[in-house]
C-alpha cells in the first residue's frame, strides 16, 4: 500500500495572509498620488489663505458649505472614476476662483483696482462681474472632465460632448434654484449678501447662459483634443 502524502502547511495560505496581501492594494488605490495631493493642499492653501481677517465671515462660511461638499465629491470621483491630474486640476482651479469670489461674497472682488495697480487703468465703477466669469468658468472647467469621463467609458465624441453640456446646464438650474429658496427663507438682506445679484432681475438667467457658454467652448475643446490624440 503506497504511503498517502499530506500537503505540507508551508504552502497554504493562510486567510488572514491572503488578506494581508490583498490590503496593500486597496489602500494604494484609496490613496492620491503625489500629483493629485499636492494639487489638494495648494487649493487648501489658497482656502486658508482666504479667512485671514475675513470681511464677511458668515456669509463665506456659507459659500464654503458648498467648496466642502465639491471637494468631498471631487476625491470620491477621483477614487471611483480614476480622474486623471489635469481634470482633478481643472476642477480645483473652479473651486479656486469660487473660494475668491467667496472671501468678497462675490459682489465686491476688487478685481478693478487689482487691474488699476497693474495697469495704471481706472475703475469702471459699475457693476462688479466677477459672479459671471465663475458662471462661464464652472461650465469652461468642468465640461472637459465630464467629455473626458464618457469617452473614456465607451461614449462618441457628439454624444460626450451633449452630455457634458446638459449636465452643465441642469446643475446650473439646480443652483439658480438654490438661490431662489434662499432668497425666500432668508433676511432680504442676507439673500442679497448671498446671491449677489446686485439688483439685477435677469441675474439668473445671464449666469446660466454664460455657464452653457463655457461647457459649449470647453466641451468642444476635449472632444477635438480627444479625436486628434486618437490619429
Amino acid at each position: 500500500m503506497g504511503a498517502v502524502s499530506t500537503p505540507s502547511l508551508e504552502h497554504v495560505p493562510s486567510a488572514g495572509a491572503t488578506a494581508d496581501q490583498a490590503l496593500p492594494g486597496a489602500v494604494t488605490a484609496r490613496r492620491l498620488p503625489r500629483g493629485h495631493l499636492v494639487a489638494l493642499l495648494v487649493f487648501a492653501a489658497i482656502v486658508a489663505g482666504s479667512w485671514w481677517r475675513p470681511l464677511w465671515p458668515a456669509e463665506q462660511a456659507l459659500h464654503h458649505s458648498l467648496t466642502v461638499l465639491a471637494v468631498a465629491g471631487l476625491l470620491w470621483a477621483r477614487w471611483r472614476l480614476r480622474l486623471p491630474l489635469s481634470s482633478f486640476v481643472l476642477v480645483l482651479v473652479f473651486l479656486t476662483l469660487h473660494t475668491v469670489a467667496a472671501r468678497w461674497i462675490y459682489s465686491y472682488v476688487p478685481y478693478e483696482q487689482w487691474w488699476h495697480a497693474l495697469t495704471g487703468a481706472a475703475p469702471s465703477g459699475g457693476r462688479n462681474h466677477f459672479d459671471r466669469l465663475v458662471h462661464f468658468g464652472y461650465g469652461l472647467l468642468l465640461a472637459p472632465v465630464l467629455v473626458r469621463v464618457w469617452c473614456e467609458r465607451g461614449a462618441g465624441r457628439g454624444r460626450a460632448w451633449l452630455q457634458a453640456v446638459q449636465v452643465i446646464v441642469s446643475t446650473g438650474a439646480l443652483y439658480e434654484l438654490f438661490e431662489w429658496g434662499i432668497a425666500l427663507t432668508l433676511a432680504p438682506d442676507a439673500a442679497e449678501a448671498y446671491n449677489g445679484q446686485q439688483g439685477d432681475p435677469w441675474d439668473a438667467h445671464k449666469d446660466m447662459a454664460l455657464a452653457l457658454l463655457g461647457a459649449a467652448v470647453g466641451a468642444t475643446v476635449a472632444a477635438c483634443r480627444g479625436s486628434a490624440t486618437r490619429r
